[in-house]
């Protein structure tokens, strides 16, 4: 099945959530000299047009990224996050275009650093080549993202982050991530990798199962962080997302921690909004 479309929900708060992590850990990356790859298994369209019928459909980015955008000051530690946006409009007093990952990390990558972008849905992978194809640091790859880590790990230069961000369509997917990433620390133990997971309705959430499954896997380290916008519904419906980071750097756990309870405040739906940052598995 492939008919998940991000345009529906382009600059909510999973993608506040996800994005702003992003940024801080390509931040992280940043601090040394030395080339980076980063790779995304479900890179998506890489831009979005908040003002397209799609995204006004559901107005979830007036819930999400409309709520903070008027606030830049008051988030010194996002900056990088918000910069990244600002470069994509054509009138820098509007969020009228949300980029995806690839963006952010086309924003944030220096020269010498590297892009590894997949995407499996022909239209979806049809917008990417036009929004990022031009970037000569950038290999696009017309493929299953699963698949891809087994293909395309370890990259050179051995340093970098991976996003598993699949669309959770279907349940497997969630078997999908944990058995890729296993494969994937076989060849490459020592990069960092982000997989994003959604909070869903009680009979349909398998975040949990997800967490058990990505701590029985051979990596030194494993940090959650999740954010709740609602009470969890019983039948349907997304009240929140989260992340688990294999391999997080140093400090990225107090960083949160200082951004999310405000996050929190600032996206809740209803007072039942959560925030959390736990380590899983934490380095010696």
């Amino acid at each position: 099945m492939l008919s998940y479309r991000h345009a529906f929900h382009a600059g909510n708060h999973a993608d506040i959530l996800k994005h702003s992590t992003l940024s801080l850990l390509l931040q992280h990356l940043r601090q040394k000299d030395k080339p980076f790859v980063y790779m995304d298994t479900h890179a998506g369209a890489g831009l979005y047009d908040l003002g397209s019928d799609w995204a006004q459909k559901t107005g979830e980015a007036q819930q999400g990224i409309a709520r903070i955008w008027t606030e830049q000051a008051a988030w010194p530690s996002l900056h990088a996050y918000f910069q990244s946006i600002a470069a994509l409009q054509s009138d820098p007093g509007t969020a009228r275009y949300y980029p995806g990952s690839p963006a952010i990390a086309g924003q944030l990558l220096r020269p010498q650093d590297a892009l590894l972008l997949c995407e499996l849905h022909r239209h979806e992978f049809q917008c990417l080549r036009h929004n990022m194809g031009q970037d000569k640091r950038v290999a696009l790859h017309q493929r299953d993202g699963f698949e891809a880590l087994g293909a395309l790990l370890p990259p050179t230069p051995k340093r970098g982050l991976v996003l598993i961000d699949p669309p959770y369509e279907q349940r497997s997917d969630y078997q999908a991530v944990s058995r890729s990433l296993h494969k994937a620390l076989q060849r490459w133990a020592t990069g960092q990798y982000m997989v994003w997971y959604p909070c869903l309705a009680k009979q349909r959430d398998a975040s949990q199962t997800l967490l058990t499954a990505l701590q029985n896997l051979p990596c030194r380290s494993l940090l959650r962080v999740e954010l709740t916008v609602r009470e969890q519904a019983p039948e349907l419906g997304m009240h929140g997302s989260g992340l688990a980071i294999i391999n997080a750097p140093w400090q990225l756990d107090k960083q949160l921690e200082a951004i999310l309870p405000r996050l929190c405040q600032t996206l809740k739906v209803t007072d039942a909004a959560t925030w959390r940052v736990e380590w899983l598995r934490q380095a010696s």
